[in-house]
């Protein structure tokens, strides 16, 4: 589940990316919603990065 949202996290950022650097003249609409979309892309990238599974982990504290 966590790498799906990894990716979803990814694709918004590169989508927000494609906008603020677009080559042609966009509204100051789509270039704002860019940022949001390349902040919210790397929150959601970087939440599912942290995530660790809890069965993966050995005991070694013992």
């Amino acid at each position: 589940m966590f790498q799906q949202l990894r990716n979803i996290g990814l694709t918004l950022a590169a989508i927000g990316g494609i906008l603020i650097a677009a080559p042609v003249a966009l509204p100051t609409t789509l270039v704002t919603i860019g940022g949001y979309l390349t902040v919210a892309g790397g929150v959601i990238s970087a939440v599912s990065q942290l995530t660790v599974n809890d069965k993966v982990q050995s005991n070694d504290d013992e």
